[in-house]
């Protein structure tokens, strides 16, 4: 198992901030134990959101399922 930014989100501010930063950090950490850059795919997944990707396929956006564009 993978600790990540224990300290960190100690400052998020509320339950619901720390709860957004755990989640973010969690998908940056398994972008790069899956070898994929994270700002790469923080980039493209954010790009295909904002473009209307369907709800029903959003599994294929998670860090495991990224393929470089």
């Amino acid at each position: 198992p993978q600790t990540i930014t224990r300290k960190n989100a100690l400052f998020a501010g509320s339950d619901g901030g720390g709860k957004t930063w755990a989640t973010i950090a969690t998908l940056l950490q398994t972008a790069k134990m899956n070898g994929v850059d994270p700002l790469a795919w923080l980039a493209q997944t954010l790009q295909r959101i904002a473009a209307g990707w369907p709800h029903r396929d959003l599994d294929h956006l998670l860090p495991f399922n990224h393929h470089a564009a």
